[in-house]
């Protein structure tokens, strides 16, 4: 699924190719990605109207649109936005096997939704700070201090890659970046976590926050279907110390790479650097 990473490239990829661009044809392909409103009505409320601001909270993409709406997209497991589009130009949209909503605009290029296991969601919405999972994201690894992730990590007992992949604890942090930092703070993704020492928290904290921008200046990581607007990959993957690397050297101690299954998602780390109990 995309992380925070790959969800703000998109965004400031769309921002430079499609704000204040009108959209005058909307065909969707098939309906099952449509939350709400219905199908007629949600191709009505984008006709002719300009998507005026891109905004990303956590996971989710809202334009912001000339009518005063906004449409919001969610990507889940294997959403893509495509710009410009490589379907035909003719009469009509031509779309591809797996686009599901094609957005044409005034000058004629198409953008693509596209979602091969339809698990995506496009809303239409008077206010996307009402929809319930908005409501229920914890704060962004930007939009705190290292002094108030320690006192939320304070009181938690799970397992720390668990706490940190909550989205109602702290958001845009998925499977694969929660690797990578914990990783790079030599802490065991099984450790409770109100057993990390204060020092083991700040560098934590650093360490997500870094690995995240590292992420998003290389395009993000393209590990299942994510691509870039363009379509082209994300480059991150090459920059990857253990997610998907089980059983490879270590980059750190040259020891072997581990994989287990911790909160149903495949957990990668060197059991020599990141120690399940601590020293």
């Amino acid at each position: 699924m995309p992380e925070l990473p790959e969800v703000e490239t998109i965004k400031r990829e769309l921002e430079a190719v499609i704000l204040d661009k009108r959209i005058t044809a909307v065909v969707i392909n098939n309906a099952k990605v449509i939350r709400e409103p219905k199908k007629e009505k949600f191709v009505a409320n984008l006709k002719n109207v300009a998507i005026k601001k891109i905004i990303r909270k956590g996971k989710l993409l809202i334009f912001e649109l000339s009518s005063g709406k906004f449409l919001t997209i969610h990507l889940k497991m294997t959403g893509q936005l495509i710009y410009p589009s490589h379907q035909k130009r003719g009469g009509g949209v031509n779309p591809g096997k797996i686009s599901r909503v094609s957005f044409r605009f005034f000058d004629n290029t198409l953008l693509d939704f596209n979602d091969s296991r339809l698990f995506g969601e496009l809303r239409i919405v008077d206010d996307w700070q009402k929809l319930k999972f908005i409501k229920e994201l914890g704060p962004e690894p930007f939009d705190i201090d290292a002094e108030k992730f320690k006192e939320m990590l304070a009181s938690k007992k799970t397992k720390i890659k668990v706490s940190i992949m909550d989205q109602k604890f702290i958001s845009g942090i998925g499977n694969l970046y929660a690797n990578e930092a914990l990783f790079r703070a030599k802490i065991h993704p099984q450790r409770p976590t109100n057993s990390l020492s204060e020092k083991e928290k700040e560098l934590l904290f650093k360490e997500i926050k870094d690995v995240l921008l590292e992420a998003i200046h290389y395009g993000g990581s393209s590990v299942d279907q994510y691509v870039q607007v363009s379509g082209k990959p994300g480059e991150y993957v090459k920059y990857h110390k253990v997610y998907d690397r089980e059983g490879e050297p270590c980059f750190n101690c040259g020891g072997k790479v581990e994989r287990i299954s911790l909160g149903s998602r495949g957990t990668y780390f060197c059991p020599a650097c990141q120690r399940l109990k601590r020293s």
